[in-house]
């Protein structure tokens, strides 16, 4: 078996038994030609060049192991996939199958690697009670990552081929556990809920069921981001979810959005709309407001804090911590749970309803149509309209 494979390029260095130029590299001894000769040099510098360029071991494609590819893929993956300067959540999901796949296929040749190891895994996903579409494309990571080797010259083509034959899991023919469609949330369950959202949270649930952006692009408004020579302003977020496809993404935002947003343009332009910090600042204000303990008595106002807390509130919301706020509110005032998401939803709906299905296109930022329909739900009215006139 090779040995683990180095993270540096190999050094060029003198054979001296031969007097040639050598590299020992996993395991092998590679000859180069005479040492000191510019023929050498030469060899030894593209020798280099591949490795750097497939940042993987100098090993023939029968000898890499699976764990030496996915070594080999995640310091591929770790730069690629990165945004602001962060892993993405789909380096996570890499990570994930990677060590699903170590114990049991890590030391083996890529070459045995093949559809029945692929069912093997995705089984363990399928016992693991993981969504179907989940388990999908886990599967399809891992095919993913035998594809990208192969095209880096680790292993032979003919194993990514044999992979693409294991055909994804279809709804109602597995034992995977199947998850509900996401849907748009009722807006009597939304007012519901804005009665006891914090303020500045309640806007942004206000915002986004207004102009349908993601919960992402709300949590990152600042006024620097927003063109308001306009009657309708633009929101242009620094970034998005389909930039690295080179595409721009532009909010309108009408009168209402404009309403509500005008309370947080009074700021510094670089600094976001939506503070948690500044939530916090509000809740505690409330709370001193209604107090009814002479301020003379009990504890003074900010002595019982924690002088180094593990966590303070931030300068801006993610889509994690917004999504929790609405839960948590929904979970204390005994109304069913529903994500931020959802709000993109039942804005797209309401929006294809009125205006149309190009309409909606626009506004929530799709290149094509069947995306959008899977965000705006059909109308069934106008479905009874029809069965009234002709049925």
């Amino acid at each position: 078996m090779p040995k683990s494979p180095s993270l540096s390029p190999p050094r060029y260095v003198k054979h001296k038994a031969s007097g040639q130029a050598v590299v020992y590299h996993g395991g092998r001894t590679i000859y180069l030609g005479k040492y000191g000769s510019a023929a050498s040099r030469k060899v030894y510098k593209r020798l280099v060049a591949e490795w750097t360029t497939k940042s993987g071991p100098l090993t023939t494609s029968e000898e890499i192991t699976v764990s030496e590819v996915m070594l080999a893929y995640l310091s591929h993956a770790k730069s690629y996939y990165r945004k602001d300067g962060k892993a993405t959540r789909e380096f996570g999901h890499i990570v994930e199958v990677c060590r699903l796949i170590k114990p049991l296929y890590g030391h083996d040749s890529t070459v045995e690697f093949g559809p029945l190891a692929l069912k093997t895994i995705r089984q363990l996903l399928i016992d693991a009670d993981i969504s179907r579409k989940h388990i999908n494309k886990q599967v399809d990571r891992i095919k993913r990552i035998f594809r990208w080797a192969a095209a880096e010259e680790l292993i032979p083509a003919r194993v990514p081929q044999a992979l693409g034959m294991v055909a994804g899991l279809r709804k109602g023919r597995s034992e995977a556990r199947e998850t509900p469609p996401v849907r748009s949330v009722d807006d009597a369950i939304i007012e519901a809920t804005l009665e006891h959202l914090p303020e500045i949270v309640a806007d942004m649930v206000r915002l986004q069921r207004l102009c349908g952006c993601r919960p992402t692009e709300v949590c990152s408004i600042r006024p620097c981001d927003i063109d308001r020579s306009g009657e309708v302003w633009l929101y242009r977020p620094v970034t998005h979810k389909t930039e690295h496809q080179e595409r721009g993404r532009i909010v309108p935002l009408g009168p209402k959005s404009q309403e509500i947003l005008n309370r947080y343009m009074a700021r510094n332009a670089q600094t976001y709309c939506f503070r948690p910090c500044d939530s916090e600042a509000k809740r505690r204000a409330v709370a001193r407001a209604k107090r009814k303990t002479p301020l003379s008595c009990g504890n003074i106002t900010g002595s019982n804090r924690k002088q180094k807390p593990k966590r303070r509130p931030g300068e801006r919301y993610t889509k994690d911590s917004y999504s929790q706020a609405v839960r948590r509110t929904c979970d204390k005032a005994g109304i069913e749970r529903w994500s931020p998401s959802r709000l993109r939803h039942s804005a797209a709906t309401e929006i294809r309803r009125g205006f149309g299905l190009e309409a909606a296109q626009i506004i929530l930022g799709h290149s094509e149509a069947n995306v959008t329909q899977i965000y705006a739900d059909r109308d069934m009215a106008k479905g009874l309209e029809v069965a009234k006139r002709i049925g």
